[in-house]
């Protein structure tokens, strides 16, 4: 199972990499020019030294050869420059393209899905596992392929001019790829567990940080702190074994690079003395000895950003490869108007992850401009069924209909524009209120701003803001209270001016006194609008509203409170049930 996991990374960064050929051909041409202008540059140094040495040539007539030396030194490095452009810029393109696929995934997969991951693992596989894929290509994938071509080259070149050096290092060559092997088969399976303890690790400090209050409340925070100090720790002994292996390799390979080029040095000494080799071609050879290595030395190094990215590659695969709902293109087929439809849902099933029938032949009709309010046990399916409505729940069967007219996949974003959705718990972005309040409409004014603030019974909050509008706000909110998030949510939905309200019990976390002027807000605003909401404080619903209870996926009752309140009814369960809460 795991070399299948592997084998499939494998190829998805393979195919990562076709986008951008050009720049790594780029990249890989400009490194190969290189070895040839330093095959060159090394013959012109040893002719300058034997000249200069053996046919006691002054430097006035070696000027030429040293103004080419220098100017060849010069044009290495601006190649140089161009193949690290070339090869960085592949790496940001691979990136971003990534990038781009996972946010289109995520966005295909929906809040449902995203819901259901580990926060921290998530965001470890999406921001540091694509982190690591830059290195994989600007530096592992260029440098493999010169790893092949230049101690092809530079074997060439001391071949046409000294042959028995040549041979010692075709013979010393396969040592260093052998153990580059051997040692990399450990630090593969030593990364891969890196990499996994990494993602824990984040997945752990993730909900220590969001469940620090709850902690601190039990008295559990010190226990939670020993738990990610243990996590940390073992992370931090996965590095090291994954560095020890790193270093260690880069030291037996230096060692038989190192042992190779003393070699090569012996024979050349050894044929100087002899008289069978003259200076200026044992001095080329000695030259580009190191040079023949060097690419192979580089490609370990480089190793590490090949095993780092082939293990954050699985977990990417594993999230582009989640199956989505098919999507349809046409054109849209609801003609959606600005007053307050009718919706109606017709046997609706859906799943919801491994949790199957979540609703289960949904019948239900919310005529035009009226309100109907769902009530049931926890876990009935209310929340699955407004996220249905939302087509955020894609549907097993069924359909559902606005004015008559069923709602196809073209539908599905021109109808959440029609929609003004008010949760449990809002989420508050990490910016200004003014940014907050703006993602329901952009293009307001601050007259609309102003309307929507004292609709929502925050103007006079507002106006004790320090910087008013434009006061920051910390993560999910900080610096504001529960209500007064409550009617930040309230407004922004206002804002939204939506024919459809859909409302997930917003006043569930908030006190009786702040939950009925939260009430009384939202009951102004809906009047003439079609709301269909979630209610768990089934005593303080009139006796006029029109209520559906909801058991394990399916409507069991439906009509008003005081139809569904006689002795027996699933709806008299509920309420008493809530009575003696």
């Amino acid at each position: 199972m795991a070399s299948t996991e592997h084998a499939v990374a494998n190829d998805w960064l393979r195919q990562q990499a076709q986008p951008v050929r050009g720049l790594l051909r780029a990249a890989i041409g400009y490194g190969a020019t290189q070895s040839l202008l330093l095959c060159a540059m090394a013959w012109l140094v040893a002719q300058v030294l034997a000249l200069a040495i053996f046919e006691h040539v002054g430097l006035a007539d070696l000027r030429w050869s040293i103004l080419a030396i220098a100017a060849i030194a010069i044009l290495r490095a601006v190649l140089l420059y161009r193949q690290r452009m070339c090869s960085d810029a592949a790496g940001r393109a691979v990136t971003q393209n990534v990038q781009r696929a996972l946010r289109q995934r995520l966005r295909e997969l929906g809040p449902a899905w995203s819901a259901r991951q580990s926060a921290g693992d998530l965001v470890t596989r999406l921001v540091d596992g694509v982190d690591t894929l830059a290195p994989y290509y600007a530096g592992y994938l260029p440098q493999a392929a010169l790893a092949g071509l230049i101690p092809m080259v530079v074997l060439l070149a001391v071949g046409l001019r000294e042959p028995w050096s040549a041979l010692v290092l075709l013979l010393c060559a396969p040592l260093l790829p052998v153990f580059l092997i051997l040692a990399g088969r450990a630090a593969a399976d030593a990364s891969t567990r890196r990499w996994l303890r990494l993602r824990r690790l984040g997945a752990r400090f993730m909900d220590a940080v969001a469940g620090l209050s709850t902690l601190r409340l039990y008295r559990a925070a010190e226990r939670e702190h020993e738990r990610v100090l243990a996590a940390g720790e073992a992370y931090r002994q996965d590095t090291m074994a994954v560095l020890r292996v790193a270093f260690l390799s880069a030291l037996v390979m230096e060692f038989f690079a190192t042992c190779s080029i003393a070699i090569v040095a012996v024979v050349v000494g050894f044929r100087l003395m002899s008289g069978h080799l003259a200076f200026a071609p044992g001095m080329f050879a000695l030259l580009l000895a190191p040079e023949f290595f060097l690419p192979l030395r580089a490609m370990g190094t480089q190793r590490h950003a090949r095993m780092e990215a082939a293990a954050a590659a699985e977990g990417l695969v594993e999230v582009l490869a989640v199956p989505v709902a098919p999507t349809v293109s046409g054109p849209v087929c609801v003609a959606f108007e600005t007053s307050a439809p009718s919706v109606t849902l017709r046997n609706v099933h859906a799943n919801q992850g491994d949790h199957a029938d979540v609703l289960r032949g949904i019948d239900l009709v919310v005529p035009a401009g009226t309100r109907l309010t769902l009530v049931g046990p926890s876990g009935g399916g209310k929340s699955s069924l407004l996220a249905a409505v939302m087509g955020l729940l894609p549907l097993e069967s069924g359909s559902i209909e606005i004015d008559g007219l069923t709602l196809t996949a073209p539908d599905w974003d021109a109808w959440r524009t029609q929609v003004g959705w008010l949760p449990q718990r809002p989420h508050v972005f990490n910016g200004s209120l003014r940014d907050n309040l703006l993602l329901a409409r952009p293009e307001a004014d601050e007259v609309s701003l102003a309307r929507v603030l004292r609709m929502a019974g925050l103007d006079q909050v507002v106006a004790k803001l320090p910087q008013g509008l434009d006061t920051p706000l910390g993560e999910r909110g900080l610096g504001l209270s529960g209500g007064e998030l409550q009617r930040l949510a309230i407004a922004r939905m206002c804002l939204r001016d939506a024919a459809v309200l859909l409302w997930d019990e917003p006043t569930q976390h908030l006190d009786a006194a702040t939950a009925a002027q939260v009430e009384q807000q939202l009951d102004q605003f809906a009047r003439g609008r079609t709301v269909l909401r979630v209610a768990h404080r089934v005593r303080d619903l009139g006796p006029l509203e029109t209520v559906a209870v909801l058991v394990d996926g399916k409507i069991v009752e439906q009509g008003t409170v005081a139809q569904l309140r006689q002795p027996g009814t699933a709806f008299s369960a509920l309420l008493n049930e809530d009575l003696r809460a």
